[in-house]
């Protein structure tokens, strides 16, 4: 290559090439101080497909890699419409009829919407009408055991007035 034949501001590597290389920092700054290691020991990159990075670290020689697929679970659309759980029903009997029976009318109504769920169209119908039964027996319960209470009330208060 002949520089007369160049263009002006065309690259000459003669002249620029020392424009690349960074300057070395001055001397004081190459000192080390005592009681630290004159160079580092390089840290090994490993090698194999396993390897992204500087800092990857790669399995172990001898032990196997495991891939782990996640889970799919597959359900079907149910095909009839979904039994009714009764769950509001029997939360209102348990807080305000009958405890006992409240929190068993719950415990199906919850197995019924668990039924619905999961597609057990057969289940959901049982648990649905168990805790239904349960919830009108509650409520029946509730009423009988207020009604005694206030024919109790008023005997006593006529009792107590004669």
């Amino acid at each position: 290559m002949n520089p007369r034949n160049q263009p002006q501001g065309a690259w000459n590597s003669s002249e620029k090439s020392g424009m690349l290389q960074p300057t070395p920092p001055s001397a004081a700054y190459q000192d080390i101080p005592a009681g630290y290691p004159q160079s580092f020991p390089s840290q090994p990159v490993p090698q194999g497909p396993y390897a992204q990075g500087p800092y990857a670290q790669g399995p172990y020689p001898g032990q196997s890699v495991v891939a782990v697929q996640p889970t799919v679970f597959v359900t079907t659309a149910p095909l009839a419409d979904p039994e009714p759980d009764y769950l509001c029903y029997s939360i209102f009997t348990m807080l305000c009829c009958c405890f006992p029976l409240g929190i068993a009318a719950l415990v199906f109504s919850s197995s019924t919407r668990n039924a619905n769920y999961s597609g057990q169209q057969a289940l959901a119908e049982r648990n649905s009408k168990t805790a239904r039964t349960l919830n009108h027996v509650a409520v029946a319960m509730g009423l009988v055991v207020t009604v005694l209470v206030i024919v109790y009330v008023v005997m006593v208060y006529k009792n107590y007035n004669h």
